[in-house]
């Protein structure tokens, strides 16, 4: 290859402003925080303590809003709409679709604060006696508050705009295309470019904060387990060796990395759950749950716009507007990489699988955790782990799979979830971050993604030698504030988008049968010899250039005479031809025929041939996907008809619109 075809191909798998804009801007915000601590740690405490104070009120309000505008989506007639063309079908299913979403959204922080945060709220609530059984039971609803549907609402939010505008307006898929309702094609200068370097930043940064936090507990489990020093030499190797096994997941490809290691993580959850279960107060277990939840779903309007104005506390900054400030910040990334995912699922069928589904484990794990742990401290004098949670929180977990029976396999077993749930966060994050860089191509070269995960690597590495985790930390959580905004006009994007398409599903309601075509039925004896006639592709490729294309050309000569701009466009790899009827500032009309692959009927099959042969139809596609309907053995003027009616369609729902 020359240097001109490397030069070139390097172009074309990234966006340079991007690419070296976030590149650039790591690592000068990377040396300061090194060469500068004590003044970057200073100016970042005091930033994230002004959000804190005077911005509360507007996180609270942004989640809220968050949280009823992701419900409404989920239970409205919008439910119906694809996250992609009409006719497109999920990538994953629905275990491996769950899986990836559980280990990249909420895994590792349900490892490290599954037990110690529930204790924590026991031991210090914001309001109330501490150990009491009311502080138990209000222990429990933060608990759930914090990590249950709000949380989700964020990343299905952010996941909803990407993939509805990605998939069925395909637009890139990065967060610039969020904004598209707002401000158009500038999307796609000066405007997208920041909002996209935005992204990166915050990504890498949350993900290398997480990172360096998360050794310090595998470190510590270690030393728990095995008496491995707690020390920045074994930290190092830690990351280093994480992030190896990153790289080599990443090598292996979406379908085969991050999808494998979900599931395998998914498996080792529930067995580390099951055996908690069993193994501890089960009948007891079951009953918490069960009144947990009631507990979280009676109280959570109340909670949810609980601003402790009247009994003020310095708790809802440290817990909550924290953890709302996180999720904000974490969104981009985990909001993405639920979007890439996603392609093909209803809006309906995506809220209760990103809303409820994971929720619901979550709440499962969190009484399993929470409330044993809660019950060793209140009633069996298990006193030490309460004072681990206070002053250790990184072997909370470990101190506490110590009091149940094959401690050691429980411990194993939390601890391969702990390095490979790091592993799945690193390796969706490069991807996330990779296609952010590169505009929204989800076809790159290996090397890119590599890079974006060693450069994660490098920056947890660098700031846990300086000392700088917590410098990390706040600006991650400072992004959130100005994010919020943008994620509120964005949602008011998609609602307007969703409206359009909407009104346009409606008008095209009876296309998904064959509509009329024209003033030339076809004969009986003809439309009998199509039902039972399996033609093969290159049968239904010779009827599409032989009949449909010379049909599109006069429909677009035809309109050229009126004074209607339109193109015939051809597809110059599998020869399929588009008939587009363009409508300025307004949405195109746009028509297709493409050859679509069936298998035949059982009686159609030689009884002798065990092969599953497949046939070709001919189906119509609009800019909404396929229309489920097959005009293979039409006549020229029959595809004409059928093109008019289509367009007499998308004129009346303009019509409806305006």
């Amino acid at each position: 290859m020359s240097p001109t075809k490397k030069s070139l191909s390097f172009r074309q798998t990234i966006n340079p402003p991007v690419f070296f804009g976030s590149a650039i801007l790591i690592v000068l915000l990377l040396g300061y925080t090194v060469l500068y601590p004590q003044d970057a740690s200073g100016r970042f405490t005091r930033l994230q303590s002004g959000i804190m104070g005077n911005a509360s009120w507007f996180y609270v309000m942004t989640v809220a809003l968050i949280f009823l505008c992701v419900t409404f989506l989920g239970f409205s007639r919008y439910g119906e709409i694809k996250l992609g063309p009409d006719h497109a079908q999920p990538s994953y299913s629905f275990a491996s679709w769950f899986a990836m979403l559980f280990s990249v959204g909420m895994g590792i922080g349900l490892m490290f604060f599954g037990v110690a945060e529930p204790v924590m709220h026991f031991q210090a609530p914001p309001l109330g006696e501490p150990g009491t059984v009311d502080a138990a039971k209000e222990a429990m609803k933060l608990t759930f508050f914090h990590w249950g549907l709000h949380a989700w609402a964020i990343y299905a939010m952010v996941a909803l705009i990407l993939a509805f505008f990605g998939y069925r307006h395909h637009l890139p898929l990065t967060l610039r295309s969020a904004l598209y309702p707002i401000i158009g094609e500038r999307i796609y200068g000066m405007v997208g470019h920041t909002i996209d370097i935005f992204a990166i930043l915050g990504t890498i940064f949350g993900v290398a904060t997480a990172l360096g936090y998360g050794v310090l507990q595998v470190n510590s489990g270690l030393s728990y387990l095995f008496d491995v020093a707690v020390s920045i030499r074994v930290q190092v190797m830690l990351i280093i060796a994480i992030m190896a096994l990153t790289t080599v997941s990443i090598a292996t490809g979406l379908d085969k990395g991050i999808r494998r290691l979900s599931e395998a993580n998914l498996l080792l959850a529930m067995m580390l759950l099951i055996m908690v279960v069993l193994l501890g107060p089960t009948v007891l277990l079951l009953q918490m749950l069960i009144q947990n939840t009631g507990g979280y779903l009676s109280d959570i309007v109340g909670k949810t716009f609980n601003l402790y104005a009247y009994e003020p506390t310095d708790w809802l900054g440290g817990w909550t507007l924290f953890y709302w400030a996180w999720w904000l910040s974490w969104s981009p990334f985990v909001g993405m990489f639920i979007a890439r995912i996603s392609r093909g699922r209803t809006i309906r069928e995506f809220v209760t699988g990103v809303l409820l589904v994971p929720t619901g484990l979550t709440l499962v794990w969190l009484t399993a955790f929470g409330n044993t742990a809660i019950e060793m401290i209140a009633h069996q004098g298990v006193t030490d782990l309460g004072q681990t949670v206070a002053s250790n929180i990184p072997i909370a977990l470990f101190n506490f799979l110590e009091y149940f029976p094959f401690s050691n396999l429980l411990s194993m077993i939390a601890m391969a979830m702990v390095v490979i749930f790091f592993i799945t966060s690193a390796d969706s994050s490069a991807v996330v971050v990779d296609m952010l860089a590169c505009g929204g191509n989800s076809k790159t070269p290996t090397w890119q993604r590599v890079f974006w995960s060693a450069l994660i690597g490098s920056v947890a590495l660098v700031m846990l030698l300086a000392g700088g985790l917590r410098a990390l930390q706040t600006i991650t959580i400072a992004t959130a504030l100005p994010f919020s905004v943008i994620l509120l006009v964005s949602a008011y994007g998609l609602l307007k988008a969703l409206a359009v398409d909407a009104t346009k599903k409606a008008s095209l309601a009876k296309t998904t049968l064959t509509p009329k075509v024209g003033h030339n039925p076809i004969p009986w004896q003809n439309r009998l010899a199509t039902l039972v006639c399996f033609p093969r592709r290159t049968h239904v490729n010779r009827f599409i250039q032989g009949v449909v294309l010379p049909a599109m050309q006069s429909v677009a000569s035809e309109l050229g005479k009126q004074g209607v701009a339109s193109t015939v466009e051809l597809d110059a790899q599998k020869q399929i031809p588009s008939l587009v009827v363009l409508h300025g500032d307004e949405v195109d009309f746009f028509y297709r025929v493409t050859p679509r692959s069936y298998l035949q009927p059982s009686f159609m099959l030689d009884g002798e041939d065990e092969e599953e042969r497949k046939y070709f139809r001919a189906e119509v596609f609009l800019r909404e996907g396929g229309q489920g309907y097959d005009i293979m053995g039409w006549t020229s003027e029959q595809v004409i008809g059928d093109i008019i009616d289509q367009y007499e369609k998308h004129m009346h729902f303009l019509h409806m619109v305006r």
